[in-house]
């Protein structure tokens, strides 16, 4: 566990707000190692381990360190190392330690805190700077380096100065390293050029741009998208509508003891997209204990968790501005947010762009999975009560298709789905029809109409609330989901949320004994009539 990174992430947000202050973000970094050095030593611990530490309780860093010279000592060092003001040092980690305080217990969970930090020593260890060694136990530093060995501070770049040592002597010990390293290079670039082929040898998976104003590269890294959850209560509170991505099941396992925990077993519905290009860690994950209750007692309520955002929304104005404000208070290191009026042509062009990049980006003999999901993020908003597809789709879709028919074995499924404001039977037949019509225009550009197959699911799988106009917008929507006709139905019952996702499904449901009379689909049966379009949650 990155207790470092799982800090800066959750923490320094709360702290900072919109100062972007890299200096200061690496100032916090620093402190959170001595920070949790510190609480590691259980006499330190005791001292309040039996109090109610207030999230904005600046005065509890006076009773981690007692003495004010270590304070002083803390914040000088700080502010020297980066280049901060000492006075707004002594309040960034003041306001800094009762949050971080907080995020190592739900990090603990029930194992007490200095054993958990110390199980954990070495997630943190080497991030403590050498000047610490005065103001923690003893023990909670790396070894000390060598005589004559630099000392490595993890955050600070200014190098180490040395008195004693004759001036020049610095740059003359230096030069045999550089020596090796352009012998190193010189090495690599022949070895390079011999190969025929040559492939990068333990590089990290990084992009590479170009800086505008020379020809110097930077690395970036490849990116990720955070993990998600988005949930919707019902007009009894129930959990009406629930999806999450995550990038493990580690991860789904950790909110779906959450949803257990705050719904029953209603959280059974929720579906998740489990795949690596999804975020392993989710900053709101220690507070979901807290968080799913909260929304659960506002009827009608949506909530969207994406990396350091909630986004929250409501019916009712004062029930929602009660909402956002009892949200911040469980999760001081999120933001949360009112979720502001539709703004339906945005959305559409939003979610365009964001699915043609996702359609470039799939790269040579891409995984289906992966190019439903990229098909997924557009919007098709149809106009009422008709199957039409908008031109404005149509750009996309072509480009889509031409991807689509190099891929050898891609078999889709087209669901279509639509909100709650008409009748059942109704909206069942409009989802199935627009689906069609998806279909055919891929058709039409040049795809196998045995590869394609569709469904209608009607308003039966809301992802959102039907309460408001941004929920019934996201749930008027069409999914890809890959038909995976080998894997059979009992399987994908057996793996439960994690397969019946979106871009991710092993199988969808032709009845699994359609000359019974039970109706043991895993979904609504619209391609077996006769077995209605019950679910049977039995099976």
């Amino acid at each position: 566990m990155d207790i470092i990174n799982h800090l800066t992430r959750t923490v320094s947000p709360a702290v900072l707000g919109d100062d972007h202050s890299p200096t200061k973000q690496n100032l916090l970094e620093q402190f959170y190692a001595v920070f949790a050095a510190r609480l590691a030593d259980e006499d330190t611990y005791n001292r309040f381990a039996n109090e109610n530490i207030g999230r904005d309780d600046q005065q509890f860093y006076n009773r981690v360190w007692t003495e004010d010279a270590h304070r002083d000592q803390i914040a000088r060092e700080l502010a020297a190392k980066h280049n901060v003001d000492q006075t707004a040092a002594r309040g960034l980690v003041a306001m800094a330690a009762p949050l971080a305080f907080h995020e190592i217990k739900s990090l603990a969970g029930n194992t007490p805190v200095p054993q958990f930090l110390n199980d954990n020593l070495d997630s943190y260890q080497h991030h403590i700077p050498a000047w610490a060694s005065t103001v923690l136990p003893a023990g909670m530093l790396a070894a000390t380096p060598a005589a004559g060995e630099r000392i490595s501070d993890t955050v600070s770049t200014a190098p180490l100065q040395r008195e004693e040592e004759p001036k020049g002597s610095f740059l003359k010990a230096l030069l045999p390293i550089i020596g090796l390293i352009i012998l190193g290079a010189l090495a690599w670039a022949l070895l390079r050029g011999c190969q025929e082929n040559p492939e990068p040898v333990a590089t990290p998976a990084v992009t590479e741009q170009q800086v505008a104003d020379g020809d110097e590269q930077v690395a970036v890294a490849a990116a990720i998208e955070p993990a998600s959850l988005s949930i919707a209560t019902g007009e009894n509170n129930e959990l009406y509508a629930c999806r999450m991505n995550v990038g493990n099941e580690t991860l789904q396992t950790n909110v779906m003891n959450a949803l257990t925990s705050a719904f029953g077993d209603e959280a059974n519905k929720c579906r998740a997209d489990v795949d690596d290009n999804f975020a392993v860690d989710m900053p709101a994950a220690a507070q979901l204990a807290t968080i799913l209750p909260i929304v659960k007692n506002v009827p009608n309520a949506s909530m969207i968790i994406k990396g350091d955002n909630i986004t929250v929304n409501a019916p009712d104005a004062t029930a929602l501005q009660k909402l956002v404000s009892d949200l911040q208070a469980a999760a001081p290191a999120m933001t949360v947010q009112a979720e502001g009026p539709l703004d339906l042509q945005g959305e559409i062009d939003d979610s365009l762009a964001a699915a043609d990049a996702a359609m470039m980006n799939l790269g040579e003999n891409p995984d289906p999975r992966d190019v439903a999901r990229a098909l997924s993020i557009q919007v098709i908003n149809f106009e009422v009560d008709k199957a039409v597809i908008p031109d404005v789709n149509k750009a996309f879709l072509d480009r889509a298709a031409k991807i689509m028919a190099k891929v050898p074995d891609m078999n889709l499924m087209i669901i279509g789905h639509t909100d709650s404001q008409a009748s059942d039977a109704y909206n069942m037949e409009l989802s199935r029809e627009r689906a069609d019509a998806v279909k055919a225009y891929l058709v039409s550009q040049g795809i196998d109409e045995s590869k394609l197959s569709t469904k209608g699911m009607g308003e039966t799988e809301p992802v959102a609330d039907n309460s408001t106009e941004q929920g019934r917008f996201r749930n008027r929507r069409i999914e890809f989901m890959v038909n995976d006709q080998d894997v059979n139905a009992n399987e994908a019952m057996a793996t439960g949320t994690g397969n019946m996702a979106m871009g991710t499904s092993n199988t969808m449901d032709p009845d699994m004994n359609p000359l019974d009379n039970n109706n043991d689909d895993l979904l609504p049966d619209g391609d077996d009539a006769t077995q209605g379009t019950a679910l049977d949650p039995t099976n």
